[in-house]
C-alpha cells in the first residue's frame, strides 16, 4: 500500500473554517484520472486537486482539479488552494513573487503578495441566453434578474445574472432540480448571482449554484467571480467599481469569505489568502 502527501485548504480566509475548502493531493504522480475521480468523491469537497510535474515550459507545476463528478479544465479556489499548499509543502517556490500554474485551460500566472495569491483570469468569452431559459432560470430561483444574464466561459461555464440588491442575493432559495436540469441543457456548471451591498465591506455579495455538478452551493467560487467580474467588464459596468473591489460569499453556509477582484484592460486578477486546516497522508 502506498500513500501520498494529502492537505485540505481553506481558501478566501485567513481564518480556519471559513472560505472554501480545497483538498489537495501533492505528488500526485502515479494516479490515473480513475482513482483522481475517485479520492475527488471521496472527499466530497466541491473540488480537489492532484499536483503533478509540468509539462509546458515555464510551469512550475501542474494541476488537475476534479469535483465529485467531473474533470474541470480550470477553477479559481482551488488554484490559489493548490497554491498555497504547494508553496508550503516545499513542491515549489514563488520567483520573484511570481508562480505560472499548468491545468487544463493553459498556463495560468499567480503572484504572491502579502499573504494574498492572485491570479490572472484564462481568457474569457461571453454568449447570450434564450428569453425562454432565461425565465426558466428564474423560476428556478425565485427571482427575477435585474438586467439579461449571459453564460460566461472562463474555462467552466457559468450562467451569470445580478439580482436587485445583496438582501434580494441572501434571499434566494433555488429549486435545485430545476435547475440541475437547465444546467445539463445549456451545458453550463451552474449560476452564479451577484448584488450591490451597502455592509461597507465588499461592493458584492454573490453566490453560486452547481447542482449539476453535485454541488448544491459552492461556498466561495474563484471562477463564479472571475465570471462577475467578466459580466461587470463586457456591459459597461466596470467603472462603478473601480480598479480593485472586494466581494463577500458563503455567509448563507457559515463560510463568510473574503474575495479581492483587480480590473485590469486586459484581464481580471482574482485573489484570496489561504489556510491550512488538515495535513497528512492519504493511504491508497
Amino acid at each position: 500500500m502506498r500513500s501520498v502527501r494529502f492537505k485540505q485548504v481553506d481558501v478566501f480566509t485567513r481564518e480556519p473554517f471559513r472560505g472554501n475548502p480545497v483538498a489537495v493531493v501533492l505528488e500526485a504522480g502515479g494516479l490515473d484520472a480513475g482513482e483522481m475521480q475517485r479520492i475527488a468523491a471521496w472527499t466530497n469537497l466541491s473540488e480537489t486537486t492532484f499536483v503533478l510535474p509540468p509539462t509546458s515550459r515555464g510551469a512550475d507545476y501542474r494541476l488537475r482539479i476534479f469535483t465529485p463528478r467531473m474533470e474541470l479544465p480550470f477553477a479559481g479556489h482551488p488554484t490559489i488552494g493548490s497554491a498555497h499548499a504547494v508553496i508550503e509543502g516545499g513542491i515549489a517556490a514563488p520567483k520573484g513573487g511570481r508562480l505560472n500554474q499548468e491545468c487544463g485551460a493553459g498556463t495560468v500566472a499567480l503572484e504572491v503578495e502579502a499573504g494574498t495569491i492572485w491570479l490572472a483570469s484564462p481568457e474569457w468569452s461571453m454568449s447570450a441566453v434564450a428569453p425562454a431559459e432565461i425565465a426558466q432560470a428564474e423560476q428556478a430561483l425565485g427571482r427575477r434578474f435585474e438586467g439579461e444574464p449571459l453564460i460566461v466561459n472562463v474555462g467552466p461555464r457559468w450562467l451569470v445574472g445580478a439580482m436587485k440588491d445583496a438582501v434580494a442575493v441572501a434571499a434566494l432559495q433555488p429549486d435545485m432540480a430545476s435547475l440541475a436540469a437547465l444546467s445539463r441543457d445549456l451545458e453550463i456548471g451552474g449560476a452564479t448571482v451577484y448584488g450591490t451591498a451597502d455592509d461597507g465591506q465588499a461592493a458584492f455579495h454573490v453566490r453560486s449554484f452547481a447542482p449539476a455538478h453535485g454541488i448544491p452551493e459552492d461556498p466561495v467560487c474563484g471562477s463564479g467571480n472571475i465570471g462577475v467580474a467578466a459580466y461587470l467588464a463586457h456591459t459597461g459596468q466596470a467603472a462603478r467599481v473601480g480598479e480593485e473591489y472586494a466581494v463577500r460569499q458563503g455567509m448563507q453556509l457559515g463560510r463568510d469569505g473574503r474575495v479581492r477582484v483587480r480590473m485590469r484592460e486586459d484581464r481580471i486578477l482574482l485573489g484570496g489568502s489561504a489556510v491550512t486546516c488538515v495535513e497528512g497522508r492519504l493511504r491508497l
